[in-house]
């Protein structure tokens, strides 16, 4: 019996971590039935190497912007730059943006100022914007009501790992929360009682990798095919069979990626 097919929703295979790879990669991330995934670009100068990769590999979609932690030495991204790179067809998603208050904090006004002009990108192309939170979830419930409340978009709160207020705050917004690695660490419980306590409709999983490996692979390089440990934590989160909740959260990224689904049907 084949495995459930499920998403990674955020990776960075352009990362020197996976170089030389990718073939082998995609090749592990099948075997363990994760059949899509999207590479985010962190630095829209990388952005040609990153569309690469997706044109490379079927299973793999892509999405830009400028990270919150590199706004203060990269060039400051336009609406029109954003826009413009959207209309490659397996371009998905707008950033990752965000703030990053933890290491980046003195750079916090240029990280607002980029994170408008991401979300502007995100009305103008219907894509769904990319959130970073980290240490900032005053001034990130703030901005994104603000936001959307000037014109509405879809949003991926990624890796989410904040409290149990930004969490609602962007539920009510509409958004969707992504589950990393984090979700399974064994001291994660109230980080997994705030997903538990939000609708599996908007429910997401992803790795982040290289980075933030779930157990049994903790403290390891993560891949996308340890996408499937995230989520068998995320069923029993949810008190649902693993097939479920993998159908459940393909349904999502498809509801919330529609760009990428529309890809793979016609493929």
């Amino acid at each position: 019996m084949s495995l459930p097919q499920i998403v990674d929703s955020h990776c960075h295979l352009d990362f020197p971590d996976f170089d030389g790879q990718h073939a082998e990669i995609v090749a592990r991330a099948a075997e363990a039935g994760v059949t899509r995934m999207v590479t985010i670009c962190t630095r829209l100068r990388q952005e040609p190497q990153v569309r690469a990769l997706a044109e490379a590999h079927a299973p793999v979609f892509y999405a830009a912007g400028t990270h919150p932690m590199s706004v203060a030495e990269e060039p400051l991204a336009s609406v029109e730059e954003l826009v413009s790179l959207a209309v490659h067809p397996k371009f998905v998603g707008i950033g990752e943006t965000g703030l990053d208050y933890h290491y980046t904090a003195e750079s916090k006004s240029v990280q607002q100022e980029s994170l408008r002009i991401h979300v502007e990108a995100a009305r103008q192309t219907g894509l769904p914007l990319i959130i970073h939170a980290r240490d900032a979830d005053d001034d990130m419930a703030r901005i994104l009501s603000e936001e959307h409340a000037a014109g509405a978009y879809a949003c991926v709160m990624h890796c989410f790992s904040s409290t149990a207020a930004l969490a609602e705050v962007a539920l009510g917004l509409g958004f969707y929360l992504s589950m990393s690695g984090i979700a399974a660490f064994p001291r994660s419980k109230e980080l997994r009682e705030i997903f538990a306590a939000a609708p599996v409709e908007r429910i997401l999983v992803e790795t982040d990798s290289p980075y933030l490996a779930p157990p049994p692979h903790r403290g390891k390089r993560n891949e996308p095919a340890y996408t499937a440990h995230t989520a068998r934590v995320g069923a029993e989160v949810f008190d649902m069979a693993y097939e479920d909740f993998a159908r459940q959260t393909s349904a999502n990224f498809d509801r919330l990626f529609s760009k990428a689904a529309a890809w793979t049907s016609a493929a």
